[in-house]
């Protein structure tokens, strides 16, 4: 494979763009931490990472097959591979399969409940792309396949599903649709245009509400988590700072210019990396 047929493959699995891996990586390091009451183990989080980097390449291969022939009347994405003719549909679905079967092989070496699991991740995975077709929740079905991944850290460890386990689950899916409610709002007027639905155009103009009360709602459950889970000063710094930057997105997005919102989309980074940070330090350092 030559230089530029493998940089359109990057194209293709957005491996040039790492946004992604990090809003469904922290959630599911968060779970790992937190099922272990501390370091999991360097094989389940090797196994959850490549995981984690493989599923999402899977997810944005078939979201791409399954856009190709709208994705040349948005402006955000005019240029991706299956478009512009670089990457050839059955050269992408073999690819899309090729990374199931490698996600697989991963779970495979965890326990039989997580790979039974893992059939439900593939579901989710599989079916978001055609749900703004259908729906205006879209990034709910989104949320629930970012967020599957924290049931399996549990199953994976032999840890009981705990209150706080489907407490992250649900912070993690509220957290989701917020922060693809900023990115679908970069998207909205060549949406409308053709016909396609997010929770930004059902929202309409109360978006930045919408997006600040399911903001404050993930918020307040992940207070919930800190107190179910006994956690200490680091996480209670991590989710002040969050708060902060919460916050500061609702500033960017406050006039809807595309440029803003999608700042603040990729602003959640930081929020999924603080969190993570303070309840890693939690574990590690006793405060």
């Amino acid at each position: 494979m030559n230089t530029n047929v493998l940089h359109y493959y990057i194209k293709l699995t957005r491996l040039d763009r790492p946004i992604g891996i990090y809003l469904l990586l922290w959630p599911t390091l968060s779970a790992l931490w937190l099922a272990a009451e501390g370091f999991p183990g360097l094989p389940v989080v090797l196994i959850f990472t490549l995981g984690v980097v493989l599923m999402r390449s899977a997810g944005c291969v078939i979201n791409d097959l399954a856009d190709r022939k709208i994705d040349g009347q948005v402006k955000r994405t005019v240029a991706r591979p299956l478009v512009s003719g670089l990457v050839a549909p059955g050269a992408a679905l073999w690819l899309f399969f090729g990374l199931l079967v490698l996600s697989f092989g991963l779970v495979l070496f965890t326990n039989a409940r997580t790979v039974g699991m893992s059939v439900v991740a593939l579901l989710l995975a599989s079916t978001y792309p055609f749900m703004k077709r259908h729906t205006y929740l879209p990034q709910v079905v989104l949320g629930a396949a970012f967020a599957w991944a924290i049931p399996m850290a549990y199953t994976a460890l032999a840890v009981p599903l705990s209150d706080v386990a489907w407490l992250l689950f649900s912070a993690t899916v509220l957290w989701t649709v917020a922060y693809d409610t900023l990115y679908a709002m970069v998207d909205r007027d060549d949406d409308l245009k053709i016909g396609m639905r997010s929770t930004a155009i059902l929202f309409g103009d109360a978006d930045r509400l919408m997006v600040g009360l399911i903001q404050a709602l993930t918020w307040v459950t992940w207070l919930i988590i800190g107190f179910k889970a006994n956690l200490g000063l680091f996480w209670w710094i991590g989710l002040t700072i969050s708060a902060g930057l919460f916050g500061y997105q609702q500033w960017l997005i406050r006039t809807r210019e595309r440029s803003a919102c999608f700042a603040a989309f990729l602003n959640n980074h930081w929020i999924g990396m603080v969190l993570f940070v303070g309840l890693a330090l939690n574990y590690l350092v006793d405060i």
